[in-house]
């Protein structure tokens, strides 16, 4: 039965007999004797640590899988029978990075691009474009720009675009990462009222099994190996597995891993419980001691470290727009603007005033301090990215000021959007939404050297000189500390999502800029590396490092006791 069928269609069987998959360079395989049968209609949840295969299994069950020496892939795989590759207009697959998924430029349109390729009679297409995008939540007009979209919004595009196609196998991974938890449970909601209306079979890859632990009827466990551990009956599965998921760092309901305390915190726990009940000074067994900025030992920066919550960057009546001018005339107004600041004038934003962008969110006046956390929340499109990208100098505001305090900027202008790539590296380092933009060497190990190299280059006349032995180590502790180090001689390009996400900010934190601005850190991570993350963060903090990160996750806000900005929808 073809998608452009009218009747509803039968959800697809599928057949998994001692599956394998091994990608060339790796000394492990990413599965290993998969042996499952799914049948027609039913809904998987799977779960496994970060790196465990979960995506690759749903890039094989989808068909995309890259094995061009034929050497990769072992056992059998099939979908109703046949090849995954050989029935691709059955089966729907959304993947981890919703950009790769938008090819064209108006949401409509994209949307339709799928049906269109199955041959949908066109009477049928609009009709399916409208209820896709009803379905997930994404009311915008239809010749709405797909370049405007916020990352969660691109999320929910690709979304509609895989369930307006109705495919007989719907694959989803980790589909709700980039959404508001508001959203998240909109979009569960729909996928579960699409699969059964459609009669549609499922599999999930998501971290958070309480999202679907409702909509679904089976749960397959990987083991940290890429085989099947448990697989069964939701509830009784998530009940007998529970300690398994837990040690492997799924988030099963009701548990958030314990994480170390900022210093600051530490110190009025400590502080109030010293005080106890009476007045007393005793401190309880086993308290931690904060250290005081005093105590904290100079920033990697080079300069000394800023007193502990000292205001490091500050925004006043800040208006930030994804629009921005061309790169030839923000390069021509920042060197203008360098020529007089470098004169002692006035300094303005460089292309500020060349055209009047609509914002994508204004009026935001917050201060980023040292050894402090502050988190940009809000729902989808309400331009977090953007704020972000503008607090990191890489996008020009398009009214009000961001400026650099004395402490972080030194002798470099106040304005961050001035700063050169030298000049931003140990001040200001920026993890994106989407971890591939910033990949540029070929193995993992590469990445993580690469800002710490351009520090020792660019500042091979100083003194003192960087120490490369404690570059060295600072890399092979982030190997270690993220999970990573089995992956150092890996392509950064074939790494799981949740890798990619870890990779990204190691790269930025291998630099130890005073400032890290993370968009979506713990994307795509499962319960140990988010704690890794955090205890690492954390750390980061007590040196003195401000972090701001644009999240939608409550608990990685406790856990660094971060201040919240809240943007409007």
């Amino acid at each position: 039965m073809t998608a452009a069928s009218a009747t509803i269609p039968v959800g697809a069987s599928v057949c998994l007999e001692n599956f394998g998959w091994h990608y060339p360079g790796r000394q492990n395989p990413s599965l290993a004797g998969v042996d499952a049968q799914i049948g027609a209609g039913e809904r998987v949840l799977l779960l496994g640590p970060s790196g465990a295969g979960k995506s690759t299994l749903l890039q094989a069950l989808a068909g995309v899988e890259q094995d061009p020496d034929g050497q990769s892939r072992s056992g059998e795989l099939t979908v109703d029978g046949a090849d995954p590759r050989d029935a691709r207009g059955a089966v729907g697959f959304m993947h981890q990075d919703p950009e790769t998924q938008v090819v064209l430029s108006r949401i409509g349109d994209d949307v339709a691009f799928g049906l269109e390729n199955l041959a949908v009679p066109r009477e049928q297409i609009w009709p399916r474009v409208h209820e896709a995008l009803d379905r997930v939540g994404l009311h915008l007009p239809l010749e709405h720009s797909t370049t405007a979209l916020s990352g969660g919004q691109k999320q929910r595009l690709a979304l509609a675009g895989v369930m307006a196609m109705r495919p007989r196998l719907l694959l989803l991974d980790e589909p709700t990462a980039s959404v508001d938890h508001e959203g998240a449970v909109e979009l569960c909601r729909a996928v579960s009222r699409a699969v059964r209306q459609d009669g549609t079979t499922l599999v999930v890859v998501e971290h958070r099994v309480a999202l679907w632990e409702p909509v679904v009827h089976r749960v397959i466990v990987l083991d940290d190996n890429g085989s099947v551990a448990f697989d069964g009956p939701t509830r009784e599965t998530l009940h007998d597995a529970r300690k398994l998921l837990q040690a492997q760092g799924t988030w099963v309901p009701d548990w958030v891993p314990t994480t170390r305390p900022p210093a600051h915190r530490r110190a009025v726990e400590v502080d109030a419980a010293a005080e106890g009940p009476d007045g007393g000074d005793e401190c309880p067994r086993g308290a931690g001691t904060a250290r005081s900025g005093r105590d904290r030992p100079p920033h990697a920066a080079g300069s000394p470290a800023p007193r502990d919550g000292a205001v490091l960057l500050s925004a006043r009546e800040l208006g930030v727009s994804r629009i921005q001018p061309s790169r030839r005339v923000v390069a021509r107004e920042r060197r203008r603007a360098r020529r007089s600041w470098r004169r002692g004038e006035t300094l303005e934003a460089p292309a500020r005033r060349v055209v009047d962008f609509p914002p994508a969110a204004e009026h935001i006046t917050l201060d980023v301090r040292a050894g402090r956390a502050l988190a940009v929340t809000g729902p989808n499109g309400a331009g977090k990215s953007t704020l972000a990208l503008t607090l990191a100098g890489l996008l020009v505001p398009v009214r009000g000021t961001v400026r650099a305090s004395a402490v972080l900027a030194d002798d470099a202008p106040p304005d961050p959007g001035l700063w050169d790539g030298s000049e931003l590296i140990s001040r200001v380092g920026t993890v994106f939404q989407h971890p591939e933009h910033q990949f540029l060497r070929s193995t993992v190990r590469e990445e993580l050297e690469f800002g710490p190299e351009q520090l020792r280059r660019h500042s091979e006349r100083s003194k003192p000189r960087r120490d490369v032995t404690a570059d060295d180590a600072r890399v092979a502790d982030l190997l270690r500390r993220l999970r990573l180090e089995d992956l150092a001689g890996a392509n950064p390009f074939t790494l799981s999502g949740g890798q990619k996400r870890r990779l990204s900010v190691a790269t930025v934190l291998a630099a130890a800029p005073a400032v890290v601005i993370l968009d979506e850190p713990t994307f795509g991570q499962d319960a140990r590396t988010w704690k890794e993350l955090v205890d690492l963060l954390a750390e980061e903090m007590d040196r003195g490092t401000a972090v701001v990160a644009v999240t939608h996750d409550r608990d990685l806000m406790t856990a660094l006791d971060a201040e919240e900005v809240g943007l409007g929808s």
